[in-house]
């Protein structure tokens, strides 16, 4: 953990503010309170009982037992807290993602259909065929975001696994660049992919590999603007396969990286960018790696371009 991150962690002030909720809400605050309680009550049980009982190791054993009980209680209540903390925060997540995120996509298919069935506008044949691919462009955006938040839900029930099989790496991932060259070179992007040809087959869970990649890429799209190049790239490093996208977008701003894979997080330079997204899919790829005993990792400077670093066992 870098010193920004627990420096971080220790301004409960700035943790409570960024949740959005008061101090006397705030499971971090309240569990400060709480043992600043216990300290105190542990002094007074020790001055009463030095006070009123002779013998020094019966004291001893009576605050200690005192600090046992309080130190559960004090646990049992904040960790309760902070569900219902985590639960509440989730819910209101979900529901503002998905009333914005669903909602564009799907006003724009009304829309699109209401204009193609009216009977005063007459829409040339040749103009039919832009307002299908309109349709399908908010479809897809609509099957993404169900997606993302489907492997979140397993993320939060626990269910969320690995099925290794062996399979031609190289392959896999120029598959999965092939794909998105037809999207870069709308974007005016050049999109490379370098593999390292002494790997072949390895065992890895193809399925959230391709989760892993496509939202590394596409977020390498989405955020380069005015045309540029992404490289993709992979090798063998020890015993792991070190993955690395590296794009030339708008970057991270340095206040908001420790933020970066939080789930639903999304920097200010993408919303004034208005760069599409749910703020899900680097939580995402987190989880992925994480669960693989990988690594995630990124190095960015804003306005010049980012780099996503990850790896895998093999």
């Amino acid at each position: 953990m870098t010193l920004k991150k627990i420096l971080y962690q220790l301004n409960i002030v700035e943790q409570c503010k960024k949740s959005g909720v008061s101090l006397w809400q705030c499971p971090q605050f309240l569990f400060v309170l709480m043992g600043m309680v216990i300290l105190i009550t542990i002094s007074l049980a020790y001055l009463i009982g030095a006070r009123f009982i002779d013998n020094p190791e019966l004291v001893a054993i009576i605050v200690m037992i005192i600090t046992g009980i309080l130190l559960v209680i004090s646990f049992t209540i904040t960790r309760s807290f902070e569900r219902l903390f985590e639960v509440s925060k989730l819910k209101s997540e979900f529901i503002n993602i998905v009333s914005h995120q669903l909602r564009s996509p799907l006003t724009n298919i009304k829309w699109t259909f209401e204009v193609l069935a009216s009977k005063e506008f007459a829409v040339k044949p040749e103009k039919k065929e832009e307002y299908y691919i309109n349709v399908k462009e908010n479809i897809a955006r609509m099957v993404e975001l169900v997606d993302d938040l489907l492997v979140v839900s397993k993320i939060e029930e626990g269910a969320f696994t690995l099925h290794k099989k062996e399979i031609d790496l190289g392959q896999l991932i120029d598959e999965l660049v092939s794909r998105y060259k037809v999207f870069a070179k709308a974007s005016d992007i050049d999109l490379i992919f370098t593999p390292d040809k002494n790997i072949h087959d390895v065992m890895v869970d193809p399925s959230m590999l391709k989760i892993l990649v496509e939202n590394l890429i596409d977020n390498a799209i989405r955020y380069t603007k005015g045309g540029g190049k992404i490289e993709v790239k992979f090798k063998k490093q020890g015993k792991e396969i070190l993955f690395s996208v590296k794009d030339e977008g708008v970057g991270i701003p340095e206040k908001e990286k420790i933020f970066i894979f939080q789930k639903f997080f999304r920097a200010e330079n993408a919303l004034k960018t208005r760069t599409r997204g749910s703020g899900l899919g680097l939580y995402v790829c987190k989880s992925i790696v994480s669960e693989s005993k990988g690594k995630i990792w990124f190095d960015s400077q804003e306005g010049k371009g980012t780099t996503f670093y990850f790896t895998i066992p093999i």
